[in-house]
Protein backbone atom coordinates (compact mmCIF):
# COMPACT_ATOMS: atom_id res chain seq x y z
CA UNK A 1 0.00 0.00 0.00
CA UNK A 2 1.69 3.35 -1.06
CA UNK A 3 2.05 6.05 1.86
CA UNK A 4 -0.91 8.09 2.41
CA UNK A 5 -0.39 11.55 4.23
CA UNK A 6 -3.11 12.68 6.57
CA UNK A 7 -2.78 16.15 7.80
CA UNK A 8 -3.48 17.48 11.15
CA UNK A 9 -7.01 17.90 10.97
CA UNK A 10 -7.23 14.84 10.22
CA UNK A 11 -4.94 12.95 12.51
CA UNK A 12 -7.28 15.12 15.31
CA UNK A 13 -10.18 13.76 14.21
CA UNK A 14 -8.68 9.86 14.20
CA UNK A 15 -7.47 10.42 18.15
CA UNK A 16 -10.68 11.75 18.59
CA UNK A 17 -12.59 9.21 17.21
CA UNK A 18 -10.29 6.33 18.82
CA UNK A 19 -11.07 8.28 22.55
CA UNK A 20 -14.86 8.01 21.36
CA UNK A 21 -14.53 4.73 20.87
CA UNK A 22 -12.49 3.56 24.20
CA UNK A 23 -15.06 5.70 25.95
CA UNK A 24 -18.08 3.69 24.39
CA UNK A 25 -16.29 0.58 24.97
CA UNK A 26 -16.14 1.10 28.28
CA UNK A 27 -19.83 2.21 28.59
CA UNK A 28 -20.40 -1.33 27.09
CA UNK A 29 -18.86 -2.71 29.96
CA UNK A 30 -20.27 -0.78 32.79
CA UNK A 31 -22.64 2.52 33.27
CA UNK A 32 -24.51 2.65 29.72
CA UNK A 33 -24.40 -1.39 29.60
CA UNK A 34 -28.35 -1.45 29.75
CA UNK A 35 -28.47 1.11 27.11
CA UNK A 36 -26.60 -0.74 25.07
CA UNK A 37 -28.81 -4.05 25.20
CA UNK A 38 -31.51 -1.78 24.57
CA UNK A 39 -30.54 -0.93 21.20
CA UNK A 40 -29.73 -4.57 19.98
CA UNK A 41 -32.49 -5.39 17.83
CA UNK A 42 -34.77 -8.64 18.50
CA UNK A 43 -33.89 -10.09 15.52
CA UNK A 44 -30.20 -10.79 16.19
CA UNK A 45 -29.90 -14.62 17.34
CA UNK A 46 -27.64 -14.29 20.42
CA UNK A 47 -28.06 -13.08 23.71
CA UNK A 48 -27.83 -8.85 24.17
CA UNK A 49 -25.70 -9.03 27.14
CA UNK A 50 -23.43 -11.21 25.03
CA UNK A 51 -24.05 -8.71 22.01
CA UNK A 52 -23.00 -6.25 23.92
CA UNK A 53 -20.01 -7.23 25.80
CA UNK A 54 -18.73 -8.72 22.01
CA UNK A 55 -19.10 -5.08 20.85
CA UNK A 56 -17.30 -3.46 23.32
CA UNK A 57 -14.48 -5.52 22.87
CA UNK A 58 -14.07 -4.69 19.01
CA UNK A 59 -14.89 -1.08 19.75
CA UNK A 60 -12.09 -1.22 22.22
CA UNK A 61 -9.54 -2.56 19.55
CA UNK A 62 -10.57 -0.56 17.16
CA UNK A 63 -10.44 2.41 19.16
CA UNK A 64 -6.64 1.51 20.66
CA UNK A 65 -5.80 0.83 16.79
CA UNK A 66 -6.75 4.31 15.63
CA UNK A 67 -4.75 5.69 18.23
CA UNK A 68 -1.45 3.42 17.72
CA UNK A 69 -1.69 1.60 15.19
CA UNK A 70 -0.55 4.47 12.89
CA UNK A 71 0.85 2.36 10.14
CA UNK A 72 -2.21 0.65 9.22
CA UNK A 73 -4.77 3.41 9.67
CA UNK A 74 -6.25 3.37 6.41
CA UNK A 75 -7.05 -0.41 7.29
CA UNK A 76 -8.64 0.65 10.46
CA UNK A 77 -10.31 3.33 8.98
CA UNK A 78 -11.93 0.77 6.71
CA UNK A 79 -12.89 -1.65 9.35
CA UNK A 80 -14.42 0.78 11.73
CA UNK A 81 -16.60 2.55 9.00
CA UNK A 82 -17.71 -0.99 8.17
CA UNK A 83 -18.98 -1.44 12.20
CA UNK A 84 -20.44 1.49 11.99
CA UNK A 85 -22.36 0.12 9.16
CA UNK A 86 -22.51 -2.85 11.11
CA UNK A 87 -24.10 -1.31 14.77
CA UNK A 88 -26.51 1.21 12.27
CA UNK A 89 -29.30 -1.41 12.70
CA UNK A 90 -29.25 -1.24 16.36
CA UNK A 91 -29.97 3.00 16.10
CA UNK A 92 -32.97 1.86 13.37
CA UNK A 93 -34.56 -0.33 15.70
CA UNK A 94 -33.98 2.18 18.09
CA UNK A 95 -35.95 4.30 16.48
CA UNK A 96 -38.50 2.03 15.23
CA UNK A 97 -39.63 0.15 18.23
CA UNK A 98 -39.09 3.87 20.19
CA UNK A 99 -36.42 2.35 22.55
CA UNK A 100 -35.46 5.33 25.13
CA UNK A 101 -31.61 4.70 25.67
CA UNK A 102 -28.37 7.30 26.01
CA UNK A 103 -31.34 10.36 27.06
CA UNK A 104 -32.70 9.45 23.20
CA UNK A 105 -36.51 9.83 24.34
CA UNK A 106 -38.36 11.43 21.82
CA UNK A 107 -38.59 10.05 17.82
CA UNK A 108 -37.56 12.93 17.20
CA UNK A 109 -33.93 12.90 18.61
CA UNK A 110 -33.67 8.87 18.04
CA UNK A 111 -34.34 10.34 14.26
CA UNK A 112 -31.84 12.93 14.35
CA UNK A 113 -29.44 10.38 15.67
CA UNK A 114 -29.80 8.16 12.51
CA UNK A 115 -28.41 10.81 10.70
CA UNK A 116 -25.14 11.22 12.65
CA UNK A 117 -24.12 7.55 11.65
CA UNK A 118 -23.12 8.80 8.28
CA UNK A 119 -21.43 11.60 9.72
CA UNK A 120 -19.29 8.56 11.74
CA UNK A 121 -18.72 6.60 8.61
CA UNK A 122 -17.45 9.71 6.83
CA UNK A 123 -14.68 10.53 10.05
CA UNK A 124 -13.73 6.97 9.93
CA UNK A 125 -12.27 7.15 6.19
CA UNK A 126 -11.37 10.36 6.01
CA UNK A 127 -9.32 11.00 9.11
CA UNK A 128 -7.35 7.27 8.18
CA UNK A 129 -7.03 8.52 4.76
CA UNK A 130 -8.87 5.86 3.64
CA UNK A 131 -11.06 7.79 0.91
CA UNK A 132 -7.63 8.96 -0.48
CA UNK A 133 -6.70 5.54 -0.57
CA UNK A 134 -9.21 4.79 -2.43
CA UNK A 135 -8.76 7.77 -4.72
CA UNK A 136 -5.99 6.80 -5.51
CA UNK A 137 -6.31 3.33 -6.34
CA UNK A 138 -9.06 4.51 -8.89
CA UNK A 139 -6.75 6.42 -10.50
CA UNK A 140 -3.90 3.92 -11.08
CA UNK A 141 -6.45 1.62 -12.87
Amino acid sequence: MENIQTTKTQNFFRILLGIFMITAAIGHFTFQRADFQAQVPNWIPLDKDLVVILSGIVEIALGLAMLFLTRYRVYIGIALAIFYVLVFPGNIAQYINGTSAFGLDTDLSRLIRLFFQPVLIFLALWSTGAIAFFKSSRQRK
